[in-house]
């Protein structure tokens, strides 16, 4: 702590500080109870916090002359104000008069004295007690002399005691605001903004004292107008009425020899392409496919994987992608949960599927009965505002949940995409996601409507490192979308083809961006499964010091709110929720989630309008892009997938020898995140960790399945009851067992080498 500070200040209104005076004294309170409990009201709102201390001078005492830390504070008094309940403004004010006496009565016991008594020593670190504090000045009422008024200045300075002070000094007509703050934690931008709310909370509260504080508007119109609607004017032209796999036949039109999709040594031209998703489009029409009906596709990486997402969006059917990789549990659920009507996959990954109500379709296999059907496009009766495909994403109530999507979402995400990224007819576009996860659909569409190359590989062939490195520079990528994780895993080589590199899923590290933004466009992009893929996209700079995740893409709104829906201020945190062309309609056959999840937009008088709750923690940057910081849940994605922590528990504590189970995320060594769950189980009948692991895996695709375990007696837990997830212990080997079969070293040689992998994995 420098203790460096700066002061920045605002002169009320004369009119304002008349009305103020005039309120105190009708309600019965003194002008520095009233202004005292609109400044908690201001802290209390800007950091969404119930529990408020603030710091006021002990009576007949001023804050100011006192250098040492200690001695400082014991001219101050801690006020501490419970606002959990949110009452109205006016019955606040008799809590703050209540608390205000309490405190008074006992402040014959300063601080020092305290700490002398009880032989205790302090953190000189930090601030003693309180890290905000409040003051009123009456100066010296000083007469007008030759008929001059003299007017209330407010000298700088350049040391801040605490984190933020509000001095009042309060002169014949006027009241003068000084904000003193420390400039390691604040820039003099966001002092004055914080000034310009406490003003708008003063005139709030003379205008409507009855307002509860959550309702009180905290923004100057001016800034409110800024954030809602400003901000959010991404009205963009997009071809509404339009289908994605419209835009797809478009294409084909204009470059109809171009190579289309790119797999090993095969190469489809549009046309071709074109051509047999045709005809196996006609082929599902026979069977009864249509607008909203669901089709289950499980195929391996390969073209069959689009032509089969191109058929079904042909004959108007909405796409279920399924993993043959995940395990047989979670395919009969999802089959069962969405109960599609037909099920395309391949001859050899039969035995994977449970008996269902599906047609099978095996794309091998039945090819030549599919080969006669017709090649000509077909005339459906498929609108924008029917689904495209349903994801299944993880599930906090221990199943995954199906995301319905629609192809009006589609398309304007296909036009923002190719704007963005200038994608264009020699452009080659890396599918890298598995196609159960939907930035598969954003990889696809960017290329497929663009008239772009898809460049598919087999599993093996993307994997990250050296494999993918080489991918990359064989098939002369111009655009790729990966994981942060991912990216750093490549090594330092030239790929002089790559001009759009594009992470999503995770947070980048400054470090990634600089590596990779050298001689082409780098981009960071962020958006839930219910937004159709991306929500905003920023394009980052080498000497990026922040990574934001941008503004808003076209046609899109996003909103950050206080937990009561009211817009926050620029710079605090609040919940991000998305509205706009591509909001998904909801969750299958989860209308109780749906209603929970997707609610009314208060910002619009159009009938139906939603906006979507993303439980995703994020705050407005002064320049209006968005900076993301967290989940307010349990939710968390590690190498870009998105896991409820939750649905893993759920299936822990089905095994009959599991009695209590939590599972967190792990950053013990900075990049490298791990799931790690803490189990509490019957000694009587304790499983193997592999057993253990294995249970997991019959019910949860691979990368759900924590890599370490640890056995405890008992969970810690917090004074009320609740697990203590701060005080679970770092795995490590003398008390965590792992999901793999440990060896020890039985040569010099492994010694060294098992020393450094110790090192690298930190364990």
């Amino acid at each position: 702590k420098t203790y460096k500070g700066a002061r920045v200040s605002l002169k009320l209104e004369t009119n304002l500080y008349a009305s103020l005076k005039k309120f105190s004294r009708q309600k019965g309170y003194t002008l520095f109870m009233t202004l005292l409990a609109t400044y908690t009201t201001l802290l209390h709102r800007l950091t969404n916090q119930d529990d408020i201390l603030v710091g006021v001078p002990v009576a007949g005492r001023s804050l100011k002359g006192c250098e040492d830390m200690v001695g400082y504070c014991t001219h101050i008094l801690p006020i501490h104000i419970s606002l959990e309940e949110s009452p109205a403004f006016s019955e606040y004010l008799s809590t703050v008069k209540r608390v205000l006496f309490d405190a008074y009565e006992h402040q014959d016991y300063p601080f020092a004295w305290l700490l002398n008594r009880l032989n205790l020593r302090r953190d000189a670190s930090s601030s003693p007690l309180v890290t905000a504090t409040f003051n009123l000045d009456r100066p010296l009422a000083v007469p007008k002399m030759f008929g001059l008024e003299l007017e209330l200045v407010s000298p700088p300075i350049n040391y801040s005691h605490f984190d933020i002070s509000l001095n009042v000094i309060e002169s014949n007509s006027e009241l003068l605001l000084q904000m003193d703050y420390s400039t390691d934690l604040f820039d003099a931008s966001t002092i004055n903004r914080m000034l310009e709310q406490f003003e708008t909370l003063l005139e709030s509260i003379v205008s409507n004292p009855s307002q509860r504080l959550t309702d009180m508007p905290l923004l100057t119109e001016a800034e409110r107008l800024t954030l809602v609607e400003e901000w959010n004017r991404t009205a963009t032209d997009y071809p509404k009425d339009l289908c994605i796999h419209q835009l797809f036949e478009a294409q084909v039109e204009r470059t109809p020899d171009a190579v289309a999709v790119a797999f090993e040594d095969q190469q489809l031209t549009y046309f071709e392409l074109n051509r047999r998703a045709n005809q196996l489009a006609h082929y599902l029409r026979s069977l009864g496919v249509g607008p909203d009906v669901l089709v289950g596709i499980s195929v391996e990486r390969s073209s069959e994987m689009i032509l089969g997402i191109l058929a079904v969006l042909k004959v108007g059917g909405a796409y279920v992608p399924l993993d043959p990789a995940y395990p047989q549990e979670r395919l009969a659920y999802i089959l069962s949960n969405s109960q599609v009507s037909v099920l395309l996959t391949q001859e050899k990954l039969l035995p994977q599927f449970p008996e269902s109500q599906a047609s099978l379709i095996c794309l091998d296999r039945n090819w030549k009965v599919i080969s006669q059907k017709s090649e000509v496009n077909l005339t459906s009766r498929v609108k924008p505002e029917n689904l495209a495909y349903v994801i299944y994403t993880s599930g906090s109530t221990g199943k995954p949940k199906g995301v319905l999507v629609t192809h009006q979402g589609l398309c304007n995400l296909a036009s923002a995409q190719i704007q963005i990224f200038d994608v264009k007819s020699d452009s080659r576009v890396l599918q890298f996601a598995s196609f159960s996860f939907d930035a598969s659909i954003w990889e696809i569409v960017m290329a497929l409507c663009s008239g772009a190359t898809l460049c598919l590989g087999t599993r093996e062939s993307l994997l990250p490192g050296p494999t993918l490195m080489q991918f990359l520079r064989e098939r002369s990528i111009t655009h790729a979308t990966l994981p942060p994780s991912a990216l750093a895993t490549l090594p330092t080589e030239e790929l002089p083809a790559l001009q759009n590199m594009i992470v999503a899923g995770e947070a980048c590290s400054t470090d990634l961006v600089a590596q990779w933004s050298k001689g082409r466009r780098f981009f960071n992009a962020y958006g839930p499964t219910e937004s159709t893929v991306c929500a905003t996209v920023y394009e980052c700079a080498k000497d990026t010091r922040k990574s934001p995740i941008g503004r808003p893409i076209a046609n899109t709104q996003v909103y950050i709110l206080d937990p009561h829906l009211q817009p926050v201020p620029i710079g605090v945190p609040g919940e991000m929720y998305i509205t706009g062309t591509g909001l998904a309609r909801g969750y299958l056959n989860r209308p109780e989630l749906t209603s929970e999840k997707f609610i009314p937009n208060p910002f619009t008088n159009e009938s139906g309008e939603r906006l979507y709750k993303t439980g995703d923690l994020a705050r407005y940057l002064a320049n209006g892009n968005i900076e993301f910081l967290g989940r307010l849940d349990d939710q968390v994605k590690i190498r870009g997938f998105r896991i409820e922590l939750e649905e893993i528990e759920f299936v822990l504590g089905q095994h009959p020898a599991v009695q209590e189970t939590v599972v967190m995320v792990r950053e013990d060594v900075s990049g490298n995140k791990r799931l790690v769950a803490y189990l509490v189980i019957n000694q009587v009948i304790a499983p193997t960790i592999p057993q253990l692991q294995q249970f997991l895996k019959q019910n949860l695709p691979e990368y759900m399945v924590p890599s370490a375990f640890v056995l405890l007696d008992a969970l810690p837990l917090t004074p009320n009851g609740k697990v203590d997830r701060r005080a679970l212990p770092m795995p490590d080997t003398a008390r965590a067992e792992f999901a793999y079969e440990l060896v020890a070293p039985r040569t010099p040689v492994e010694e060294i080498l098992a020393g450094i992998w110790a090192d690298v994995l930190g364990l």
